[in-house]
């Protein structure tokens, strides 16, 4: 699969509405590589576990060179790669596009492209859209998950809000919407009406797969879950030690295992 073209295509066919892409997010090439071994054909990178990891903030335009540095890191691993790019890392059109490009020239299929912003406001829309333009015409082919965070900063009349800006955002050659804290009784509506894939954000405790497939999700992302849960276990191994109590953990891989993940990479 070393042509762009099939990669891009591949990646554009496990969007199918109603049978949803599980798509894990990463924050390393430790957790990539032992990802794709798993065999999922699709990973996605967490914005706030890659910041994290570089001991940055996220979502204020720390890590343009982390993700991309990452980005190159993970350009061999057997699986099609999506990365998070939060806003663009900046606010001219053009620049965001030159940004993908060089991501593309790494083998990335896919972006996720925020309209959050700092200061907890939506960015215009039609700015966005922009955005969503100028990538579009830089790398036709690659897949532009387009995000608002309608709910996430709770603004107005969120489904309204949602509603005008998928429109928009499919205007300008989008080629997902991801709607993170959508409530699920409003996932339905968005999947029937957005006119593109539906992305929701995998929540614990709530739809399973096939329940989202039936609401006609396309695509559910782990978002930042993974790379929590990993720093959570951490903790609770490292407080369960420490006060003499058994840890109660899943079997963990061993160091063979963690060691054959970067050879892997590295033939």
């Amino acid at each position: 699969m070393d042509s762009p073209t099939i990669r891009y295509r591949a990646f554009r066919d496990l969007h199918r509405p109603g049978d949803p892409l599980l798509l894990p997010n990463a924050w390393d090439h430790a957790s990539a590589a032992a990802l794709a071994g798993r065999g999922h054909p699709a990973i996605g990178t967490t914005s706030l576990g890659v910041a994290a990891a570089a001991g940055r903030p996220d979502a204020v335009r720390a890590t343009r060179a982390e993700t991309l540095e990452l980005a190159y890191r993970l350009r061999d691993l057997p699986a099609l790669l999506t990365v998070d790019i939060e806003d663009g890392f900046h606010d001219d059109p053009a620049e965001v596009a030159r940004y993908v490009g060089e991501l593309a020239a790494l083998g990335v299929v896919g972006v996720n492209l925020e309209d959050g912003r700092p200061d907890g406001r939506l960015a215009p829309a039609e700015h966005v859209a922009a955005t969503i333009a100028a990538v579009r015409a830089a790398v036709p082919g690659m897949f532009v998950n387009a995000r608002t965070d309608a709910w996430w900063l709770g603004v107005p009349s969120p489904l309204d809000e949602a509603r005008r800006r998928a429109a928009l955002f499919r205007a300008a050659g989008a080629d997902g919407l991801f709607v993170p804290g959508a409530p699920g009784d409003l996932v339905g509506v968005l999947a029937a009406e957005a006119g593109l894939p539906l992305n929701v954000l995998y929540r614990p405790g709530g739809p399973d797969l096939a329940a989202l497939g039936r609401l006609g999700v396309a695509r559910v992302s782990t978002g930042s879950l993974l790379f929590r849960a990993a720093l959570g276990a951490a903790l609770h191994l490292a407080d369960a030690i420490g006060a003499g109590r058994d840890a109660g953990l899943p079997v963990l891989p061993g160091y063979e295992e963690v060691q054959a993940l970067v050879r892997a990479s590295a033939t």
